[in-house]
């Protein structure tokens, strides 16, 4: 897999029927392991180990309705009270990072309504903190650090 802009970490792989799969800390379980996948294995130890946040806060790919459709986002980050911190959309390295990647997770931020956006390729990492009082983002160098 290619290297990405991320600190190095470790992993744990296997050969899953001529598939290589990587095991999800998260979801307890080898998933197998595409472009997208290795980006936000990444950013979850990005988030658990640089930025401090536990990984029972952290959540990966489930489920939300956005006017009557179903999506799947890639990973929220939850405050201790149930609030949402971060949203992270990522995308494959191959992938460019574009307004319309911010338009997607804008959307899914409409019903999450998280107080800061990561979106990333691995490559390209880009923060936002929300302003919802004048409905806009904040560009940030990085992502808050978790305090408890």
């Amino acid at each position: 897999m290619q290297k990405l802009n991320f600190p190095p970490y470790s992993f744990r792989f296997k050969n899953n029927q001529n598939k290589i799969a990587v095991f999800d800390d998260l979801r307890k379980k080898f998933v197998i392991l595409t472009p997208e996948e290795w980006v936000r294995q990444h950013c979850v130890k990005f988030l658990h180990s640089e930025k401090n946040y536990p990984l029972s806060l952290i959540n990966v790919e489930k489920q939300l309705k956005i006017a009557g459709l179903t999506k799947r986002y890639d990973i929220v980050v939850f405050q201790p009270e149930g609030e949402i911190q971060i949203i992270v959309e990522c995308k494959a390295p191959s992938i460019k990072i574009t307004q319309n990647t911010f338009d997607q997770i804008a959307r899914y931020n409409l019903t999450l309504k998280a107080n800061y956006l990561m979106v990333t390729n691995g490559l390209e990492h880009f923060f936002c903190q929300m302003d919802y009082e004048n409905e806009n983002y904040i560009f940030l160098k990085e992502l808050p650090e978790y305090i408890r």
